[in-house]
């Protein structure tokens, strides 16, 4: 089995330069880990397009094979709890970033990495979700567990068209939420429309460069993937009681606000955390995944490529040119 040869990209460094090729590899290549996994599907996200052109803050060492995510079949298991043949999941962790990812047909990883495929969930619709549809359901499931109900009024998802947003929105919507998507691409109102969302407005009109300590309220809870002067808007405009679950920084890590919402409306800013959350937290937001959460619309919110189409795609992800989730085909 150790000398089995698979297709993977491969990002390779010369002379400060990076390049992405398709090559073959061997599975003694892999590190070491109790699981190795035919890798079936994975996801194209920010982070692997950071990774594939030489960001160090997501990848220090290269050649690299990027992919934070990856669902597949089990062949070889020295873990228990993990069966040889079972079909897994497998987000987050250092998978794809200092670890070889899921665009290679095969990984070797820790068990504690891999989730077990629930019932009423296919491998790819696994990573239609990835890792942005599984950070979307865990900042629900913190709004929820803060008191955040349909009675609460509107929620706002920032960055709606991305892959985040568009999973939030089509989440919020399932579950009977009024969604109100905020985006940047003016094109993208039938699709957001699509996917369920109620309103949709311009990103400026949620951005703060006031200074004010508070603005009239508006929103019921936020999901916010974008940061910086949106975040600082959403902060300062949700109501009384209401929570804003942040996950994202596409704009900046950096915000301005003053503690004023926090102490007189009790506004609650949740941190999203999808990398190295508890195993059963996974397993519990995987399980609704598959069953009284999906979307109708899950499908309708990704494309497919094959690992030779990926280069392509992610050099559109960096130009913000991507709509939804990219679904990454490894047996094509």
């Amino acid at each position: 089995m150790e000398d089995l040869k698979f297709k993977a990209l491969v990002v390779t460094e010369s002379s400060g330069k990076f390049f992405n090729n398709i090559e073959d590899k061997k599975i003694s290549e892999l590190p070491a880990g109790e699981v190795l996994i035919n890798v079936k599907y994975s996801s194209l996200n920010y982070k692997d397009a950071l990774s594939a052109n030489g960001n160090r803050g997501v990848t220090r060492h290269f050649p690299h094979t990027p992919g934070i995510d990856a669902a597949g079949i089990v062949v070889e298991s020295s873990n228990t709890e993990i069966k040889e043949g079972s079909k897994v999941i497998v987000t987050g962790y250092d998978l794809g970033m200092n670890t070889s990812g899921g665009f290679g047909q095969y990984i070797r990883i820790p068990a504690e990495w891999a989730t077990k495929l629930p019932n009423g969930l296919s491998l790819k619709e696994s990573m239609i979700y990835g890792t942005a549809g599984f950070t979307a359901a865990l900042a629900i499931d913190k709004l929820l567990l803060n008191g955040i109900s349909i009675e609460s009024g509107e929620i706002l998802v920032t960055g709606a068209s991305g892959g985040v947003g568009s999973m939030a929105v089509s989440l919020l919507s399932k579950l009977g939420f009024s969604v109100t998507a905020s985006t940047g691409k003016t094109d993208m109102h039938d699709y957001l429309k699509k996917l369920g969302a109620d309103k949709i407005i311009n990103r400026e009109m949620t951005e703060d460069i006031s200074g004010r300590a508070l603005l009239p309220t508006r929103w019921g809870g936020v999901i916010d993937s974008v940061g910086g002067t949106i975040l600082t808007g959403a902060i300062k405009s949700t109501k009384f009681g209401g929570s804003i679950a942040a996950c994202g920084l596409t704009q900046s890590p950096q915000i301005n606000s003053t503690v004023y919402p926090f102490i007189l409306r009790g506004v609650n800013l949740l941190g999203i955390d999808s990398a190295h959350c508890a195993t059963s937290l996974r397993n519990k937001i995987w399980s609704k995944l598959a069953d009284d959460w999906k979307p109708d619309t899950l499908e309708y919110s990704s494309t497919e490529c094959t690992l030779s189409e990926l280069g392509e795609k992610i050099e559109l992800i960096l130009q913000g040119k991507i709509t939804g989730r990219t679904v990454v085909n490894l047996d094509s």
